[in-house]
This record gives structure tokens, C-alpha cells and sequence, in this order.
């Protein structure tokens, strides 16, 4: 078996495993969200089983801190935005549509596969960990590292922005349109897109062209799966005011808002 057949059958393995975990968990707290918390240290979990599997080379180092630092800011985020709030209404829905065949159909279709799905798009950090690269430092490294920045803060600073403008209990029910969420509907969805797309960059001197299929499944679901779309198919049934808040501002690319009356 090949050095890279090896690596990828041992975090796919282990990621299935801790994914059988969780699903354990989650049926008898009957709490399906732990499979969201996880999704950020996933990452992390991959890339430092990938690393350590093929010896501590600069370029994968550096991929595996940068994934720690977004995995464990966004798990820890996650946490405390369900502290207490119970499970998420997306699952709930999911637990209501399926009743009694939830806790075997949730297996399948949240935990293994999302765990198939987060070992694929880790394919940049098992890659450059197998072959390296060269130690210079390339143009797609410093292009990698830069939109991995300026996605991190796109996310990390859009989701602080929100956490505040939830908790003043005047804003409920009202719409965020301030700060990045002024520019775009979603600038955490966007700082993810771009992260995906730095760690992909930072694997090309490694080898790691192949792997495009990961950031653009990512980017796949930050738009049609999990990301924009779910979340604004029921939204504006909360939030009345989110349908002329979607007419003035782009759902995904930074934009300054347009003149609603010009439209």
C-alpha cells in the first residue's frame, strides 16, 4: 500500500470511528447537533493524524495549525451558541419526518456520511502531508495563506458581530444588517469558502492539484446543501424583514448594498 493509500485509509478509519461515536452519544441524549460541533475539530483531527503518520514537514505543519486554529474557534463558538438551546430544528424536523427509524436513519445519513464527506474535502492536508513539497516558500503558499487570513477574519469577525447583535434582546426577530452582514448575507460562508480555497492552494507545491474536488464540494455545500440555501429557505418566515434585507445585499460575495427602490 502506498504512503498516501495508508494515510487515507487510516483517518478515514478513524474519522468513521469517532463519527460511530458521537452517533452513540447523540441517540441517548437524543441531541443529533454534536455532529456540528465536531465538524470544526474534524479538520484538525485529520490533518495531525495525516502529519503525524508521515513525519512533521514545514508545509503540512503549517496546514495543520492554521485548521486547528479555524476548527477550534468555530467548535468552541458552536458549543456556546447551543448551550442550553437544546437540538437544532433541523434535526428535529429530521427526527419528527423519520419517528421511530431516526436513531438508525441519522447513522447513515448525518454522521457516516458527513464523516465521508469531511475526510474528502481534508484531502489537501493528507496530501501535502504525504509528499511535502519543496521548502522554498512558493506563490501559492503565500496566496494559500493569504485568503486563509482574510477568510478566518471574515468568519471569526462576522460570527462575533451576530453573537452581539443576539444577545441585545431588542434586535429579536429583527434583521443583521450591520458590520460584514452589511456587505454579504453570509460573511461566515464566505470565510469558509476562502479558507477551502487556501488550504487547497497551500497543497498544490505538494502535489495536492488533484484534490480541487474538495474545496469546490465545499464550496457546494456552503451554497446549495448546508449553508445559504437551508438556512434561507425558513428565515424569512421568521424574520419579516429579511426579504427586503435580501433584495439590497448579496447572499455569498462581499457587495455594498444596492438601492432596493432601484430594483
Amino acid at each position: 500500500m502506498s504512503p498516501l493509500a495508508a494515510t487515507l485509509a487510516l483517518t478515514l478509519g478513524i474519522t468513521l470511528a469517532i463519527m460511530l461515536v458521537l452517533w452513540i452519544l447523540a441517540t441517548l441524549r437524543r441531541d443529533v447537533s454534536l455532529v456540528d460541533i465536531y465538524w470544526g475539530l474534524g479538520f484538525p483531527v485529520v490533518a495531525w493524524l495525516a502529519l503525524f503518520r508521515n513525519g512533521s514537514a514545514p508545509r503540512p505543519l503549517v496546514m495543520a495549525i492554521l485548521v486547528t486554529v479555524w476548527g477550534v474557534r468555530l467548535a468552541t463558538y458552536l458549543l456556546w451558541r447551543k448551550w442550553g438551546e437544546g437540538e437544532d430544528r433541523r434535526y428535529t424536523a429530521m427526527r419528527d419526518h423519520h419517528g421511530p427509524k431516526f436513531w438508525w436513519v441519522s447513522l447513515f445519513t448525518v454522521f457516516l456520511l458527513q464523516g465521508v464527506i469531511l475526510w474528502w474535502v481534508a484531502f489537501p492536508f493528507q496530501v501535502a502531508a504525504v509528499h511535502a513539497g519543496p521548502q522554498a516558500i512558493t506563490w501559492s503558499d503565500l496566496t494559500g495563506a493569504a485568503l486563509w487570513l482574510v477568510g478566518f477574519l471574515f468568519e471569526a469577525i462576522g460570527d462575533t458581530q451576530m453573537a452581539r447583535f443576539q444577545s441585545d434582546t431588542a434586535n429579536k426577530g429583527q434583521v443583521m444588517d450591520r458590520g460584514l452582514w452589511r456587505y454579504t448575507r453570509h460573511p461566515n460562508y464566505f470565510g469558509e469558502f476562502l479558507m477551502a480555497w487556501g488550504y487547497y492552494l497551500l497543497s498544490l507545491a505538494a502535489g495536492g492539484g488533484w484534490t480541487f474536488l474538495s474545496p469546490l464540494i465545499m464550496t457546494a455545500l456552503l451554497l446549495k446543501v448546508s449553508g445559504v440555501s437551508l438556512l434561507e429557505s425558513t428565515i424569512t418566515a421568521r424574520r419579516p424583514g429579511y426579504a427586503d434585507y435580501q433584495r439590497r445585499t448579496n447572499a455569498f460575495l462581499p457587495w455594498p448594498p444596492r438601492n432596493p427602490a432601484s430594483h
